[in-house]
């Protein structure tokens, strides 16, 4: 199992990024897919999943209305678009099997004026 985040970068308050997770090593097709993020000094939190046909997907509270999980089964690729961020999105965002803990490295964002 392999799992490649990217995307992270510094952006303004109300500024919009795209995460980019890329996998490879177990069958994407049949497989849910979560983003989880961790900020300094506290623990990874869930931030959305979904399903392995696309027709579901589910949010946390804190970023419901902002944020949009999709994949792409072809491309065995999930991205995270994110929108209208706020300082409290600062964070590691990793992707990961639903039910997996996360695997890859992560990647960073920081919402920062």
């Amino acid at each position: 199992v392999q799992l490649v985040e990217s995307g992270g970068g510094l952006v303004q308050p109300g500024g919009s990024l795209t995460l980019t997770c890329a996998a490879s090593g177990f069958s994407f097709d049949n497989t849910g897919m979560t983003w989880s993020r961790q900020s300094p000094g506290k623990a990874r939190e869930w931030v959305a999943t979904i399903n392995s046909g696309s027709d579901w997907t589910n949010y946390d509270a804190s970023v419901r209305g902002r944020f949009t999980i999709s994949r792409d089964n072809a491309k065995k690729m999930v991205w995270l678009q994110m929108d209208n961020l706020r300082p409290e999105d600062t964070a590691i965002y990793y992707c990961a099997k639903q039910g997996f803990p996360p695997r890859g490295r992560g990647t960073q964002v920081t919402v920062s004026a």
